[in-house]
């Protein structure tokens, strides 16, 4: 296999580890403003070095900005548990990013309701 074939296949399965994780980490997650909102994992992009993720996430039924503030409130929580849960060299830097995605959907999936 070659190796840059090799090395998408690899960080795609980094992909898919990191955001299943990062699910299950969230809700350990002690600070109100993360554990009473509804945030999902959209998707993740890390490096080809693996040294940094673009964590993309929604959030339902909450104040986005006081969420975006509890995660990088607990961002220090959040890499140590994917560390520890995740057998990786490095462990990734994370940058949470709010995707709208779900939002605009669901507005859009009213409108026509109302319809």
């Amino acid at each position: 296999m070659p190796a840059n074939k090799k090395s998408t296949h690899h960080s795609g399965r980094v992909n898919e580890d990191i955001s299943r994780e990062l699910m299950y980490i969230l809700r350990d997650v002690k600070d109100p403003r993360v554990s009473k909102a509804f945030i999902s994992i959209t998707r993740t992009e890390t490096t080809a070095d693996l040294k940094y993720c673009k964590v993309h996430y929604s959030v339902l039924n909450a104040d986005r900005d006081e969420v975006k503030k509890g995660l990088a409130s607990a961002m220090g929580f959040i890499r140590r548990e994917l560390s520890v849960r995740l057998s990786l060299r490095n462990t990734p830097e994370l940058s949470f990013i709010l995707d709208e995605g779900m939002e605009h959907g669901a507005k859009i999936a009213q409108i026509l309701k109302n319809i």
